[in-house]
């Protein structure tokens, strides 16, 4: 096993399974010859590795005297239902005193926030915000503020994080006995997140509500087009994709602590970069619950061709064009920047996992499945 990139299906980044594809091919001559690109990602990679059982200690502290302090949760609970614009995201006022009692067992919440930390998202983008905050402290030649760093980098990621949760509520597709846990905890999540960005400064705390902001539009257009599928067009699916590239180029720009033209730069590749992962993400879906998943880029492509097999055809295309603009994003960089490489090996490895999901796809010949499933 060569484990070039983190990820929760770490088969993805086999030997094998890079071996079969174009981009992996170039990891795997990237690893051999130890270039800048893969010795930067390598680097940074085991460092988050190590980084991640500290990580979610302290999260799972700062949420535990979050719980515990809080003298009046059902008024958290309500706070957080107006602020997201859903109430079915929290708990009814009965279930509060339970919920609240279990979750005041340090244990018990140690094993929902590893739950939630299972994410190809979280460990994937770890390592990546640790490389841009370095790049950009070093190109605007910021004194080394450790702290700081560590702050904004949980800050971010717990915010991502929170992202699980509310998915997995409104979806009922997974962990489904832990959702009134996920209820209660999700506001505390979002205050520690607010907590730790707000050290970055005013600008950087504003940049975050706005793209958090953003994000809750993209999955409210998510949820009405799970809704009534046939609305989909392309306008409602850029408007769906908020959700990822708000997130991402948020946390991107932030890592520039918000500073022209570097954090717009970093906004650019990472937003674009998540979009991709996106198109990579619906094919993955779709294999793995065997149909076209609601909403998405197949779908849509699907309806408009009236033939499944074109439309995750066009969704590797849109992958592709999403890339290309990250890729667009890399050349905007100053001359002298130091994680270029870096970005340029972290790219590869997204054009990989589409790939690679969009070969397991072509094997696996699902179309007949997938067409007795589209939404009528």
């Amino acid at each position: 096993m060569c484990h070039y990139v983190s990820s929760k299906d770490e088969s993805i980044f086999s030997k094998e399974s890079l071996m079969s594809t174009k981009p992996g091919k170039d990891i795997v001559k990237q690893a051999l010859f130890k270039s800048k690109g893969y010795k930067q990602f390598d680097k940074y990679k085991k460092e988050a590795e190590e980084e991640l059982p500290k990580f979610t200690k302290r999260f799972a502290e700062d949420l535990f005297k979050q719980i515990k302090s809080d003298n009046n949760p059902a008024e958290t609970q309500e706070k957080f239902a107006t602020e997201v614009g859903s109430t079915e995201i929290v708990l009814e006022r009965s279930q509060i005193a339970t919920v609240k009692k279990r979750l005041e067992d340090y244990n018990v919440l140690l094993d929902r926030v590893t739950r939630i930390l299972n994410s190809n998202f979280v460990k994937m983008t770890f390592p990546v915000f640790s490389a841009l905050y370095d790049a950009s402290s070093q190109h605007f030649g910021d004194t080394q503020d450790a702290k700081r760093k560590t702050d904004l980098i949980d800050g971010h990621i717990i915010a991502i994080d929170l992202s699980e949760p509310m998915d997995r509520i409104m979806d009922k597709d997974e962990d489904v006995e832990y959702l009134d846990d996920y209820k209660l905890m999700n506001p505390y999540i979002l205050q520690i997140a607010r907590a730790k960005i707000a050290i970055g400064g005013e600008d950087v705390l504003a940049e975050f509500e706005r793209g958090f902001k953003d994000a809750r539009v993209g999955q409210y257009v998510d949820f009405k087009l799970k809704m009534k599928p046939k609305d989909i067009t392309e306008e409602a699916m850029i408007e769906c994709y908020k959700k990822y590239r708000a997130v991402m180029g948020t946390a991107g720009k932030n890592m520039a602590l918000a500073r022209l033209p570097l954090g717009e730069i970093f906004y650019l590749g990472m937003a674009k970069a998540a979009e991709s992962v996106g198109c990579g993400n619906e094919i993955e879906d779709s294999i793995k619950n065997k149909f076209v998943k609601v909403p998405s880029w197949p779908l849509y492509y699907t309806m408009l061709t009236n033939d499944v097999q074109k439309g995750f055809e066009f969704t590797m295309k849109k992958a592709e064009m999403y890339l290309g603009e990250a890729r667009l994003a890399l050349e905007l960089l100053p001359e002298e920047f130091s994680h270029r490489d870096f970005l340029e090996f972290l790219f590869l490895t997204v054009e990989h996992y589409n790939s690679f999901w969009f070969n397991q796809l072509q094997k696996q010949k699902l179309w007949s499945d997938f067409n007795s499933k589209l939404p009528r």
